[in-house]
């Protein structure tokens, strides 16, 4: 009899009574339409897009990450401008978005069961495109994301406000990240931090990617 590989199955432990999500690499396999619309943007000015940079700043904002850019390689590239031109080639793509099967499972099984959010370092129209493309707006609460003004991960703050609109303490939630900062953000939060990687999350080289 041929042996059906088992699915990995993300575990929420006795005492967690929240559930806070990162959205891209997390809940929804949209990372290589993200770094196709980066390589695009940079093509357009002539620059190399260093996968390597963008895999190490996953998780934080666009601008942010065009700024660290323009540091580590000496260049004046137009932040503001860059920002708007890859997150309207990102918002193009996203209707193709996918979810992360075993962290989507999660959701739908403890949907109504336990107060659930979304904390993303991506602009909201992006993050809510995204969740309607895999099906999973419904089941969160609050969705947090760049333009609340918030300081961006490794930053707590986010995750913080996250608990606070839940009406969860912290220390009750558990964290899904697939980013270093995600992860980081979310222990300095006091929370259970898991590292979906290991299921299926983050980047993965595809046809996009």
């Amino acid at each position: 009899m041929a042996c059906v590989p088992s699915v990995p199955v993300l575990v929420v432990p006795d005492g967690i009574r929240g559930l806070i999500f990162d959205c891209d690499g997390t809940l929804a396999d949209t990372l290589p339409l993200h770094y196709t619309a980066w390589e695009e943007t940079f093509a357009e000015l002539g620059l190399p897009c260093p996968m390597e940079f963008l895999i190490q700043h996953n998780g934080k904002p666009t601008d942010l990450i065009v700024t660290l850019y323009n540091v580590e390689f000496g260049r004046a590239i137009d932040v503001e401008r860059f920002t708007m031109d890859k997150e309207r080639r990102t918002l193009i793509r996203l209707d193709q978005a996918r979810p992360i099967e075993p962290v989507a499972a999660l959701v739908r099984r403890y949907r109504g069961r336990l107060p659930m959010a979304v904390v993303s370092g991506s602009n909201r129209i992006n993050v809510e495109r995204t969740l309607q493309a895999i099906g999973l707006r419904e089941p969160f609460a609050a969705v947090l994301t760049a333009d609340d003004g918030l300081p961006p991960k490794p930053a707590p703050e986010l995750f913080l406000e996250a608990a606070r609109r839940l009406g969860v303490a912290p220390r009750a939630c558990q964290a899904f990240e697939d980013a270093d900062s995600g992860l980081e953000a979310a222990r300095r939060a006091g929370m259970l931090a898991t590292d979906v990687r290991p299921f299926g999350g983050g980047y993965r080289e595809g046809p996009l990617g």
